[in-house]
């Protein structure tokens, strides 16, 4: 089957006994949890697959579901691991039950994303195994893999891939679809509550198991060694790295290569191929994550070349060009940008609900001096751009409503925040409880579109609801505003928002339209059910 990277680990977590994904959709990932919702196999088992409020909650109900014996996988970008990063780090205290792979897709070079940072440093954190496929058959490999692994040693196993091998398709061999586990709890599920005396002890546990994953990732069929006959320099290549060297070299490499695609670090493989070449060249994804650590495993005589020492960069993505220019080989630009493309910035779609927010907010702000608008994550943040500007920050999924609150903590009128409907759900209610409890004088603008537009379209969890949520939070009724957000109806909008920013407390304006892409994607779809076949 030709599949996409997202895809092969999709259809390899299913055929191998899958009984659940959890996710909140975030790019590069999203299609792991899309391929598992359309897949026929997993509608006919009944497969869990309805996407969750945040990565938190996924995690949660992933480690809720391998309690009772279950496989799970939960699947989120990189910046989403830091939300789930509470129950992740603490599923290795509790131990799993039932297989549970954390599959996460970083984005070097930072395409739909805040920061670059390496989802490798959280496994060596928890202290779990941590898998990164080299190339999509690999992906597709290591899911059955992963989950006998996370079976046999009682903890969870982090998948890390990357943008370009989330996003890139190959042919890839796919097998049968094994049977699900049946349900079963632990053996000792005293072991699941972590009171510090039964957390002291799991930790130790937890500690003393690292032996075993280290041996484990030396003999794993993962971490290859590829001996050569040239030793003035040794590659040790990570992940998606292993595929760009490889691609340098289409008749095989002629220096020694140290694949790596399991951790922790396979420590006695990288001093074997280090005892026989002059120098070592490291090729990874991401932060110099192996780099660092090599730097303390081997003598100090031994030179070693990556993005510490300056032969790659240290941000950005990796590509075939600067493998062969860290090689010394003949380069010709193949991935230079081209200079007689002009850029097109991202824009807000015309007839997107967002601008005509963004049009008023522009117009009722020229009249204070101070006005201020945080904003948040989502297609929204456009908004920051040309020719609106309307936004003076954007930091997490959240954050613009805990700004705009320390804001006017700090003297700031008005403080305005602007939040999309799924990315309230996400990580805004606890901020406008926040304010709620303190009668923040904070202007709260939840744009709500209907969905989680961002990513393609998918369910956003508090569709309907917010209104009921905001006054189950405590903001007055009469101070949770609803509106239309068209030019037609840019009065109406203007007045209410200049009605609430002179309100002295929390106040919650709601514009509420049909995302124009998926409204004509439903439009399409109600005609094609009402067009008779034709003959």
């Amino acid at each position: 089957m030709l599949l996409l990277g997202d895809q092969a680990i999709a259809l390899g977590a299913i055929n191998a006994g899958l009984s659940g994904v959890y996710a909140y959709p975030g790019t590069p990932s999203t299609e792991i949890t899309e391929y598992i919702q359309d897949s026929k196999i997993a509608q006919q088992r009944g497969l869990h697959s309805r996407w969750c409020t945040n990565e938190k909650t996924a995690m949660e109900a992933a480690l809720g579901l391998s309690f009772v014996g279950k496989r799970a996988l939960v699947c989120m970008k990189h910046v989403g691991l830091n939300v789930c990063a509470d129950c992740f780090v603490n599923s290795a205290m509790t131990g799993v039950n039932g297989g549970l792979v954390v599959l996460v897709a970083d984005d070097p070079s930072m395409h739909s994303s805040q920061n670059e940072q390496d989802s490798r440093f959280y496994g060596k954190f928890a202290m779990v195994p941590t898998l990164e496929p080299s190339n999509q058959q690999e992906a597709y490999d290591m899911m059955d893999y992963a989950y006998e692994l996370s079976e046999t040693v009682n903890l969870p196993v982090l998948m890390r891939i990357t943008t370009r091998m989330a996003h890139s398709r190959a042919v890839v061999e796919v097998g049968e679809p094994k049977e699900e586990n049946a349900f079963h709890f632990p053996q000792n599920e005293k072991e699941w509550v972590l009171l510090p005396a039964i957390a002291r002890r799991r930790n130790n546990v937890v500690t003393s198991q690292q032996p075993d994953l280290l041996k484990r990732a030396e003999e794993s069929k993962f971490n290859k060694f590829f001996n050569a006959t040239n030793h003035q320099i040794g590659i040790l290549a990570s992940g998606i790295a292993y595929n760009y060297l490889m691609e340098c070299f289409p008749t095989g490499c002629k220096y020694p290569v140290l694949k790596i695609s399991q951790y922790p670090l396979p420590k006695n493989q990288i001093s074997k191929i280090a005892s026989t070449c002059k120098s070592l060249l490291i090729l990874e994804e991401g932060q110099p994550f192996i780099e660092d650590q090599v730097r303390g495993i081997l003598p100090l005589n031994i030179p070693i070349m990556g993005k510490l020492s300056g032969e790659l960069p240290r941000t950005g993505e990796l590509n075939t060009d600067l493998v062969k220019k860290a090689l010394g080989l003949p380069c010709q630009e193949c991935f230079a940008p081209c200079e007689d493309v002009t850029p097109r910035p991202p824009a807000l779609c015309q007839g997107c609900g967002h601008r005509s927010v963004f049009e008023a907010l522009n117009l009722i702000l020229k009249d204070y001096a101070h006005a201020k608008v945080f904003g948040d994550i989502g297609c929204y943040t456009l908004g920051a751009l040309p020719p609106y500007r309307a936004l003076s920050s954007c930091v997490d999924m959240g954050a613009s409503i805990t700004m705009a609150k320390g804001a006017a903590d700090g003297g700031l009128f008005p403080a305005i925040a602007v939040i999309g409907d799924s990315t309230f759900t996400h990580s805004g209610m606890t901020g406008l409880l926040d304010a709620v409890n303190e009668n923040s004088p904070i202007t709260i603008v939840i744009s709500d579109n209907l969905t989680t537009a961002m990513t393609g379209g998918q369910d956003s969890a508090g569709t309907n609801k917010f209104e009921a949520i905001c006054r189950g939070i405590g903001v007055p009724e009469e101070h949770i505003r609803v509106v239309i957000p068209t030019p037609n109806n840019m009065d109406e909008i203007i007045r209410i928002i200049r009605e609430e920013i002179e309100y002295k407390g929390v106040s919650v304006i709601i514009p509420r339209r049909e995302c124009i892409q998926t409204a004509s994607r439903h439009a399409k779809e109600r005609a094609a059910k009402t067009t008779p076949a034709n003959n």
